[in-house]
């Protein structure tokens, strides 16, 4: 079925996208894909580098009568996030992703797709093979392992890059021209501990959550989605008061940036308390199935009997974990003022995660504003101290300020409206982009980002819908022509 997508067109976008497919590309996971990139470079006899952190830049010189046109910077992140559905077996380091077509929807079977952003890199190797195009330079930007704090535009070098203005590829609606997105940060909290015994006379349960939508922790943080790790604790919280239950294990969420879509606990109780402890069970997935109609249709809280754990988490610690993950700010923290509907802080409270001897929680901090999100990140930092963990606050990032006066921006929304007679949308976005990074670098960029619709990413639910992916290609096409 993967296939079926080279009949899309264009047709060289939609084949190097299914190359893309083909070529394991997970965050940290990067010598293979760039070694791609590199050779397809090389194959057009085009000027291609590549920097100590792995991020590519292909030159493509001006076509004639474009030599005075500014320098333009196409830039996209080749990682992709790998998230699974629990019941598929699909190895991210070495399986191809098995791409599927439903009506105007390219998804993945029950995979990310990595259209996010392997449609911006299809689209620039497009670009950079077709001689029938008109533009200025081009230096095509490839950088690396973007879904885990930047890094690839983090190790960019001022001198690496000579352009005049920035296309960014990774915004992900059409028609929208976004101009500013905001920064964001790390906060990890972890306890040690030395287990403890199993009380004589209990016996053991495993505790999924399960079926929750999950997304993008910046563009979907504000769709009131569950958050597994909320979900679960609150649960835990009420076992342990009343019921004696001892958690032994804990395993929520996965990535930083993906609102977490399950949770498995393993517990102990008394026997004499089995019944109620069940009751209770059932009585949570009836709430938060009421809680969550609207959103999560497919969620799921069962437990089931399992082997007894041969060791248990210190209750003292059990019960500061469990508090502190109550007490987490989670979702959305405040809005825009300036910017209708956007989040300008939140928080994704994105993996609660033990093994021997330790638990750690990761957070993922987001604002348009730098002070707000010092702000967030010591909220988050006190709650987490308090009961007793160690914290650390990393992989900080800008977030990139509007630039209403760009003339790049200007031409943009001219020429999206002279071609399909509607007006662009003019945004700034939650989610994070490389684009403020890359100024850092590269002063004085006038920037714009832009692309398909793409829906649910960083989910397993993630597609992106076939029409835009043309309207544009197309539209990225008349840009290059028209910066002059």
């Amino acid at each position: 079925m993967s296939k079926e997508i080279l009949k899309l067109k264009p047709q060289q976008l939609w084949k190097h996208f299914y190359d893309l497919t083909q070529i394991p590309r997970p965050t940290g996971q990067m010598k293979e894909v760039t070694k791609f990139v590199i050779d397809f470079g090389k194959s057009l006899g085009l000027e291609v580098k590549q920097d100590k952190t792995g991020n590519i830049v292909i030159t493509k010189p001006a076509t004639k009568g474009m030599e005075k046109a500014p320098v333009v910077i196409l830039q996209s992140h080749l990682d992709m996030v790998p998230q699974k559905n629990s019941n598929v077996k699909h190895d991210f380091t070495k399986d191809p992703i098995e791409t599927q077509i439903e009506g105007n929807r390219v998804k993945a079977k029950s995979t990310t797709l990595g259209a996010d952003n392997g449609i911006g890199v299809a689209a620039m190797m497009a670009v950079l093979e077709d001689t029938t195009l008109k533009h200025g330079k081009i230096e095509a930007l490839f950088t690396v392992d973007e879904e885990v704090g930047m890094v690839g535009a983090s190790g960019l070098k001022k001198g690496f890059l000579s352009g005049n203005v920035l296309l960014n590829l990774d915004t992900e609606e059409i028609g929208e021209l976004c101009v500013g997105c905001a920064g964001g940060a790390d906060v990890n909290a972890d306890w040690e501990f030395k287990d403890a015994e199993v009380p004589a006379g209990d016996v053991a349960y495993k505790i999924s959550l399960t079926g929750l939508r999950g997304g993008h922790s910046g563009t979907e943080i504000h769709m009131g989605r569950a958050n597994a790790n909320k979900l679960m604790f609150y649960f835990l919280k009420e076992a342990v008061s009343n019921y004696e239950v001892r958690l032994s294990a804990i395993d929520g969420g996965s990535l930083r940036n993906a609102i977490p879509r399950e949770a498995v606990a393993i517990v102990t109780l008394p026997e004499e308390d089995e019944k109620d402890f069940l009751k209770l069970v059932k009585e949570y997935e009836k709430i938060f199935k009421e809680e969550y109609k609207a959103v999560e249709a497919n969620l799921s809280f069962k437990a089931a009997k399992t082997e007894l754990p041969k060791t248990l988490i210190p209750e003292e610690i059990q019960d500061s974990v469990i508090n502190a993950v109550i007490g987490c700010q989670n979702g959305v923290i405040s809005m825009l003022t300036d910017f209708e509907g956007i989040v300008e802080t939140s928080t994704n409270l994105a993996s609660v995660k033990s093994e021997a001897g330790r638990i750690s929680a990761k957070m993922l901090a987001r604002s348009s504003s730098e002070t707000r999100k010092d702000e967030i990140c010591s909220s988050l930092e006190s709650v987490f101290a308090l009961a007793g963990a160690k914290v650390s606050i990393e992989n900080g990032y800008p977030g990139w300020q509007p630039n209403a006066q760009s003339d790049t921006l200007n031409m943009m929304a001219k020429l999206y409206k002279d071609m399909y007679n509607e007006e662009a949308h003019v945004v700034v976005v939650h989610a994070g982009l490389e684009c403020g990074i890359i100024l850092g670098s590269t002063p004085g960029l006038d920037i714009v980002s832009f692309g398909p619709t793409i829906l649910n990413a960083h989910s397993p639910d993630e597609f992106v819908e076939i029409d835009t992916v043309s309207k544009f290609y197309d539209y990225l096409v008349k840009t290059l022509e028209n910066i002059k």
